[in-house]
């Protein structure tokens, strides 16, 4: 199976092309995107990349694409994209939160709290269940990052003093990790626990969505939508429209 996935949801984006053997993933192509141009490079790219590999767009068995929280705009090209080519091929769509691929970029297991800076002294969060299947080989009995699962207890939106403010209530409070490093100081300045990961690019919510493929999870791509987690600038500055005929 060729795996395509996309990611646009922060300031450069990427899309991937991964084949699956079984249970194994190789990432056989990774092309960068900047931010500014998902509007026109997205399609070009896609298409160029499955060129690239002599692959028909019919020859794509599994859809992956990172659904947010991250610019709205960028999330909004991504799911039309995604409708457009899966709705055309009728190809399978997995949608990945950015804050599950988060925790799992971790690779701490127990409970894990994702956190992205959202801006407007704002933060996304997550809190989430990281586990690893564990294998019986022979006598040995291993953990296999590949058969990692998250499993979401919450997601939401707070000011940075009510995040900090939850981590506080907890009575053992799961230790903080995001991609953004101003964020990360501001936490460490608070006392809190947290760690910088990559942020995930194409290939992770590829490999994120097979494992989820494998578990039977699908997207209904009539209802896909990104996970904004936040309302648009447009609905929140928008002035209120005057009924003049209750004038």
């Amino acid at each position: 199976m060729l795996i395509l996935g996309i990611d646009t949801s922060g300031r450069q984006g990427s899309v991937a092309l991964l084949r699956a053997q079984g249970e194994e993933l190789l990432t056989l192509d990774l092309a960068l995107i900047s931010g500014g141009e998902y509007s026109e490079r997205l399609v070009p790219t896609i298409a160029e990349l499955l060129v690239r590999h002599g692959v028909e767009r019919n020859g794509i068995g599994l859809i992956a694409v990172a659904s947010g929280p991250g610019s709205f705009t960028g999330l909004r090209i991504a799911i039309a994209s995604v409708k457009g080519l899966s709705e055309a091929f009728a190809t399978p769509v997995v949608a990945v939160s950015v804050l599950e691929a988060v925790a799992l970029a971790s690779g701490v297991a127990g409970k894990t709290m994702a956190a992205l800076d959202a801006q407007r002294t704002e933060v996304f969060f997550g809190e989430y269940i990281v586990e690893y299947i564990r294998e019986n080989m022979g006598e040995q009995t291993v953990s296999s990052k590949k058969s990692e699962t998250a499993r979401m207890e919450r997601e939401g939106l707070a000011g940075f003093g009510d995040f900090t403010s939850l981590l506080g209530g907890y009575e053992q409070p799961a230790k903080v990790f995001t991609p953004d490093e101003s964020l990360a100081a501001r936490l460490l300045e608070k006392g809190i626990d947290t760690g910088v990961v990559a942020r995930p690019s194409a290939d992770a919510y590829a490999r994120i969505a097979y494992c989820k493929f494998l578990a039977g999870v699908r997207a209904d791509v009539a209802t896909l939508d990104a996970n904004y987690l936040r309302r648009s600038d447009a609905e929140i500055f928008v002035s209120p429209k005057i009924d003049t005929a209750a004038l």
